[in-house]
């Protein structure tokens, strides 16, 4: 089947269980939304998806396109397509834009067939996402604003092309302009062959990349799943009018 699928999954931060019983298929070729009050497990699920080896799963099953993930490393995943957007991207000083941007793309499965056609392909990028081609020779967000580093993000993701995309609260702190490149990156990827996970507060970004379905987080599993009027509802009501809403907003997405 293609598409991430999470089967019962009970996950946490050491000993401590944050998700429980979470259920959640995204399918190939569709963008969802993840929303939900802090800490509820929204970044502990991108965590637990990635591999991060502070993470523990204490139950249930991850695949993407059918096969599991769970005896993947991070660098493993990654290699099957599985990208993760940081809220707050790392500074690497010591290695610059250029290199590894070309590192990564060398990586995936269709790499530039030369140097030539890579430099190409990042011309083209860095037009698309209005960046100015110098950053390439700086150190990768050493020293970048925080807008340049979340558009640093969206050119990897175009760089690296991967199967799914997972955006932790990629649209925080992002004015008008850089809220635009960013939506305008995630829609230049969307078709068949690509997925992603928008995590995020708010509706700003859902605005522009509207997704195929939007995904309520609450003590851990999907409280409530449906489209895009559930975001209209939480900017309303809030999340205490989803909870009234739950008994009669269909349940979480997912597929037999």
């Amino acid at each position: 089947m293609k598409g991430l699928r999470i089967d019962n999954v009970q996950a946490g931060l050491e000993s401590k269980v944050i998700l429980s019983d979470l259920n959640l298929y995204v399918p190939d070729g569709e963008v969802h939304a993840l929303m939900g009050p802090n800490g509820h497990g929204k970044s502990t699920l991108a965590n637990v998806l990635m591999g991060h080896p502070r993470y523990q799963l204490f139950k249930g099953a991850i695949s993407l396109d059918g096969e599991s993930l769970l005896d993947l490393d991070v660098s493993e995943r990654a290699r099957r397509g599985l990208f993760l957007a940081f809220q707050y991207p790392a500074e690497i000083p010591g290695v610059t834009v250029s290199k590894f941007l070309k590192r990564i793309a060398d990586l995936r499965k269709d790499p530039p067939k030369n140097a030539s056609a890579f430099l190409t392909e990042l011309k083209q990028n860095l037009a698309f996402l209005e960046i100015d081609p110098s950053f390439v020779n700086r150190y990768l967000n050493d020293g970048f604003s925080g807008g340049e580093k979340k558009r640093m993000e969206i050119l990897q993701l175009l760089t690296l092309k991967p199967r799914f995309a997972i955006f932790d609260e990629t649209d925080s702190g992002l004015d008008v302009d850089a809220l635009k490149i960013v939506a305008a990156g995630i829609n230049k990827m969307r078709g068949p062959g690509f997925s992603a996970l928008i995590i995020t507060h708010y509706r700003r970004l859902l605005d522009l990349v509207k997704p195929d379905a939007v995904h309520i987080l609450e003590r851990g599993h999907i409280a409530a799943s449906g489209g895009f009027e559930l975001v209209e509802l939480l900017e309303k009501d809030g999340y205490e009018g989803v909870r009234r809403l739950s008994g009669t907003v269909k349940e979480a997405v997912y597929a037999s």
